[in-house]
């Protein structure tokens, strides 16, 4: 048994051996997913699944208390519908997923299989809405979307993904933008609180804002990789669907206005943030707040008089406060120690027959693997204290990563010096110029993450053209 639990350990990659294979063998060997008969889709397993319903679970309790209502769109959007907003159209074209066929006969229209829902959200409101008494109308649906991507990988990039996208619209244009900003900070609380996952805010350029919209903003996470992940976005467009879609209201002058619309959305790509800011060579770590189970009891000796007894005891007392695993299998308790690190779970407690005699057990860190021996009359107090000791560490680790690899710039000499010799984000000034952007591109490998919201003044000129800058910018490499 020994023997396999080895080899179990041995199946992941290493990340220093490769990062990406790494990756992608934790997503199968800790069971979340599961690859499909069609190319691009994959089957959230349970154990994934699990995770990505806490993640909702702990959104969709954010957006309901701040005035959200969640609704359900139609998945096919009419061609027609799709092109009144041009920007939108070419935005998603590559991407697009067509029905052509209803049974055995042709269409007579072709039907986009959402890959994003601003359309039907605004075809709906040009119908409904009537006066500015019934605003702001603010929703939200969770969903699966296709996009046709070319190049797919679980959870980061896959041809259907699930999110929740949310959508609004509201009397002014003030109204719209606080809300743009609300729902980017609570994703950003969502990331730092519960994913423990530090994030950068900030404004995308309009080279990399969603298509259609007049502003896009954005969280970015750092992986161990030092490659970044665009972790939430969330889009102001003022009142430009509205007009293209005839969506109107009665305002308080008694005159015909358009209301002013947000759109926002975070994916199963959390999963694949966690996955790759907090995993090791052994498998996932999971912060507890997502942890599908918070502390596995795994029993010692359990043919002992009493440890079994003893362990499901606990595991039940566990239960009023954690979510919680008793693993009575018959398997050595080796091999469940690798199966529980390679899922992930936060807290391991183990006990055994001289565990009984002196009323304790042990409890392991899944991240330090530290045991520490607690009392049985003290779990109540230290299974919390621990599992938050743990998350604080996750984010702290993941901090710490982060600040060690940002540079900052201010000649093109040094960022592309910088960027042969690390992954990483790299900061500089710009002049706002797209032809400076896509030499960043071109000649360094980068693409810009964000305009930050906490700016710094590193330099009065651009790197690329040496003309006047004044907005810093973080550029890296993508997921």
């Amino acid at each position: 048994m020994a023997k396999d639990n080895k080899k179990l350990v041995q199946a992941i990659t290493s990340q220093e051996e490769n990062f990406a294979q790494w990756y992608t063998d934790i997503c199968v060997k800790a069971e979340l997913v599961e690859y499909s008969s069609v190319k691009g889709f994959i089957i959230l397993r349970p154990y994934g699944q699990a995770i990505w319903e806490l993640i909702q679970k702990d959104m969709d309790a954010r957006f309901k208390a701040t005035g959200h209502e969640n609704v359900a769109m139609p998945v096919l959007i009419p061609e027609s519908l799709l092109q009144k907003e041009g920007e939108l159209v070419n935005g998603f074209a590559p991407e697009v997923a067509w029905v052509t066929m209803g049974g055995s006969d042709k269409l007579e229209e072709r039907l986009a299989v959402r890959p994003t829902s601003e359309t039907m959200f605004c075809d709906h409101w040009s119908r409904v809405l009537h006066s500015y008494r019934e605003l702001p109308m603010k929703y939200n649906q969770w969903c699966s979307v296709v996009r046709w991507e070319k190049t797919t990988r679980p959870f980061l990039r896959s041809r259907e993904f699930w999110w929740q996208e949310g959508h609004t619209i509201h009397e002014t244009a003030a109204e719209a933008e606080a809300e743009t900003q609300q729902q980017l900070d609570c994703y950003a609380d969502v990331c730092e609180q519960d994913l423990a996952i530090p994030v950068v805010k900030g404004r995308k350029t309009d080279k990399e804002k969603f298509a259609g919209a007049e502003a896009t903003y954005t969280i970015e996470a750092m992986m161990k990789d030092g490659k970044a992940l665009q972790s939430g976005t969330s889009h102001y467009f003022g009142d430009k669907f509205s007009k293209a879609y005839d969506v109107t209201f009665t305002g308080r002058d008694n005159q015909l206005h358009h209301p002013f619309q947000t759109s926002w959305g975070v994916s199963t790509r959390l999963v694949g943030a966690i996955i790759m800011t907090h995993g090791d060579d052994d498998g996932l770590i999971l912060p507890p707040a997502v942890a599908p189970i918070q502390v596995v009891v795994v029993p010692i000796a359990a043919h002992k008089p009493g440890v079994s007894e003893k362990a499901a005891e606990l595991a039940e007392k566990i239960s009023k406060y954690a979510r919680v695993k008793l693993d009575d299998s018959d398997n050595a308790p080796g091999w469940k120690f690798s199966q529980w690190e390679m899922k992930g779970v936060p807290l391991r407690l183990e006990i055994g027959p001289k565990d009984l005699e002196k009323n304790q057990c042990v409890l392991v860190r899944r991240d330090t693997r530290e045991k520490i021996f607690v009392s049985l009359d003290e779990l109540e107090t230290a299974i919390p204290a621990q599992l938050e000791a743990l998350r604080k560490d996750l984010y702290e680790r993941a901090l710490k990563n982060r600040e060690e690899r940002t540079w900052s710039a201010t000649t093109m000499d040094e960022v592309k010096a910088l960027a042969k010799a690390n992954t990483g984000y790299i900061k500089t000034m710009w002049c706002g110029d797209l032809a400076c952007e896509m030499k960043m591109k071109e000649e360094a490998g980068l693409s810009s993450r964000c305009m930050p919201f906490e700016q710094e003044h590193l330099s009065d000129v651009c790197p690329c053209c040496g003309k006047p800058a004044t907005k810093m910018v973080y550029w890296g490499i993508a997921y």
